[in-house]
């Protein structure tokens, strides 16, 4: 069935026989059309369809066939499945342990210096900073008054000399007079048994004998007091000596100035330790070298221990030296040991005051059993760590007596030579079957 076209621009400018022509051409076409209808499809196409759609679903079958294979092998892989798992010998360790603390350098002796005389500073020969040897002269100080009482001193020593003299000669004196009476007594004694004196003389003679004895007991005791004053007044004179001594003031060791309190022209007043000293002098030939030893490690620390001393700003630079004393009792409050180690410094390298570190080579009490932190496991049992023998996992119970980071040494839990477990999987169990991983240097040589 055809319809009709409304004519257009195009078809009213066409001749009128040409679309006569056209229309009788489609009219034939339609009809043709209708008499000879399109063959039917073959038997044969219908057998592709069937074989392909036999073919895929042969596919399907094998691809779920492909996946159960797969997901069963799966299976049996998680099933048997043996961790591969890296391990480290737990090494024991009785080598002495470095402990590296900070400290103080401190003057082997020091010497706060106070005035013994009175009087003013008329000479300076050092300064801050100055070496000094031992006995050299750093003042002198005008003492007139202990010069002045020394010369009254001496001068009192040459008067009780004197009269310790004339002591001497009285008892020489008594003496006489003592013999003359007991000679002429005895005069005396036998002329009254002749009958030539009186009884009464030769009594006054025995009484003149026991009075010349008294006297001479007197020169004596005399002698005696004498003797004393001399004493007393020489002590006084040495006294005042040694205090005029004191007006020259000298280094007590070889050492250093490290203050200065006077100048030329003060006054100092002696026995005063309420002003200011006049020098303070500081040995540092050999340096104390103060350390507070934390308790965790102060049983290990003994005297003679060696020790190593280095600046931070020469760490390159050691200098060697040994425990020489220690407070032995811990600091109640801190719970640390005063600890001193004498450190040679000839050449003065070191200055008093600074601060240091120090490391001790301290004997362990024990073997060290050191394991990496990396082995430990901390779960509900507690810390452990895993070792393995013939492919086996055992979990150890350990305890932990030092930490040091990447390290730690254990209490108790492990003997030595154990093969560790590095990062133990979260999953792993006692006595699970594991499969020791090689280092990868240890692979690469193979």
């Amino acid at each position: 069935m055809t319809h009709a076209r409304d004519p257009g621009p195009a078809d009213s400018a066409m001749p009128a026989g040409n679309r006569v022509t056209e229309e009788q051409t489609g009219a034939q076409v339609a009809a043709r059309s209708m008499e000879n209808p399109p063959p039917v499809p073959r038997k044969r196409v219908f057998a592709v369809v069937l074989l392909l759609l036999a073919c895929l679903i042969g596919y399907g079958a094998f691809k779920h066939w492909q996946t159960s294979q797969a997901a069963d092998e799966a299976q049996r892989e998680v099933r048997d499945f043996v961790p591969a798992v890296q391990t480290i010998e737990a090494r024991g360790d009785d080598a002495p342990r470095k402990l590296t603390l900070p400290g103080q350098t401190e003057p082997f002796d020091m010497a706060t210096i106070y005035p013994r005389a009175t009087g003013y500073v008329v000479e300076r020969h050092v300064d801050i900073g100055s070496r000094v040897k031992k006995g050299d002269l750093l003042i002198r100080i005008a003492a007139p008054d202990v010069d002045q009482q020394l010369a009254q001193a001496k001068a009192q020593l040459e008067q009780v000399k004197a009269a310790q003299a004339q002591a001497q000669a009285s008892l020489d004196q008594s003496k006489a007079n003592l013999e003359l009476a007991n000679v002429t007594f005895k005069r005396t004694n036998q002329l009254t048994q002749r009958g030539y004196e009186t009884v009464q003389n030769n009594d006054n003679q025995r009484t003149q004998v026991d009075s010349q004895q008294a006297s001479v007991e007197t020169a004596q005791a005399g002698i005696k007091v004498a003797a004393a004053n001399v004493l007393a007044q020489q002590a006084t004179v040495d006294r005042l000596e040694v205090l005029t001594r004191f007006e020259q003031v000298v280094s007590p060791y070889d050492g250093i100035i490290t203050t200065r309190g006077v100048d030329v022209g003060d006054l100092v007043n002696a026995d005063t330790k309420s002003g200011a000293p006049l020098f303070t002098v500081a040995r540092d030939d050999v340096l104390r070298v103060s350390v507070n030893v934390p308790q965790s490690d102060a049983f290990g620390i003994r005297d003679g221990l060696d020790a190593e001393t280095f600046l931070p700003q020469m760490p390159e630079k050691t200098y060697t030296g040994k425990v020489a004393r220690s407070s032995v009792a811990l600091l109640n409050a801190s719970r640390v040991l005063n600890t001193e180690v004498d450190v040679a410094n000839p050449r003065g390298e070191l200055k008093p005051g600074a601060f240091v570190n120090v490391t001790f080579s301290i004997p362990r009490l024990r073997p060290a059993i050191m394991v990496p932190a990396e082995a430990l496991i901390f779960n509900a049992q507690g810390l452990q760590v895993a070792t393995v023998q013939d492919d086996e996992v055992h979990l150890q119970a350990v305890a932990i007596y030092r930490d040091f980071g990447k390290t730690v040494e254990l209490r108790d839990g492990l003997n030595g030579g154990e093969q560790v477990i590095l990062n133990p999987p979260i999953d792993l169990t006692d006595h699970m079957h594991v499969k020791v991983k090689q280092p990868p240097q240890e692979e690469a040589k193979k």
